[in-house]
């Protein structure tokens, strides 16, 4: 599978094991580094885009391309997962909003909940109503895609996670990050002391996550909801 590291702060995370042990293979590109993206995602079975601290609407120079590629993603069904800045960019490639957000910095442990939509998603519908997630982002999706469904959702930031097409789904929160990495980000101790205790939820709720995400990118997983059922594009 494909991932983009659009930031040294925000890698993989304990989400690359977690699809290894499901039985994925990763190809990690950082183009920050100066390493070039493929032109399409031909040859590979998943897609994952992680955050960063730029914001979605800066002239990033690999932006266009990353872009490209999860419009790709969507239209050759495969599967993807963007993960805060790479859920914006999910939604911005696809002809959503993204802002700067009026409700301030979101950051640390928090929950988010379930909407009724993700109750047959294959990813989402196994997932307990509020899930555990760590958050840090001033930027906020303002307006999803048309067509697009909401996953789940929280009072300040309505769009927490949400699914385009049967096969790509954006989030605003990360899953992927230990107490280690948002350490990282702030030197806040309650918030830090915040993160790290909700870490064995987290595993117990997002690993299975992966390995959902990694079956179906296997072939492994049936698929829910319909693609007759879905929105068309």
């Amino acid at each position: 599978m494909l991932v983009v590291e659009n930031d040294p702060t925000d890698d993989v995370g304990r989400l690359g094991p977690w699809l290894v042990e499901a039985g994925l293979q990763l190809d990690i590109k950082r183009p920050h580094l100066g390493e070039e993206l493929p032109e399409d995602l031909d040859g590979y079975v998943a897609f994952v885009v992680l955050g960063g601290e730029q914001s979605a609407f800066d002239d990033t120079p690999w932006f266009p391309r990353l872009e490209s590629l999860m419009r790709k993603g969507v239209r050759h069904r495969v599967p993807t997962l963007g993960i805060c800045l790479g859920g914006q960019l999910l939604a911005q490639a696809h002809g959503g909003r993204v802002e700067r957000s009026e409700a301030g910095l979101e950051i640390g442990a928090k929950l988010v909940a379930k909407r009724d939509a993700a109750g047959n998603d294959p990813l989402f519908g196994p997932l307990p109503f509020a899930p555990d997630v760590v958050q840090y982002h001033y930027d906020e999706i303002t307006q999803l895609p048309a067509g697009a469904v909401l996953m789940a959702a929280s009072p300040r930031y309505p769009v927490q996670a949400f699914r385009i097409g049967d096969r790509a789904w954006g989030t605003q929160f990360h899953l992927e990050t230990d107490t280690k990495m948002f350490a990282g980000w702030t030197g806040t101790e309650a918030l830090i002391e915040g993160v790290d205790a909700i870490q064995e939820d987290m595993e117990e709720v997002w690993r299975p996550f992966a390995h959902r995400f990694a079956q179906l990118a296997l072939g492994q997983l049936s698929e829910s909801p319909t693609r007759e059922n879905l929105p068309l594009l």
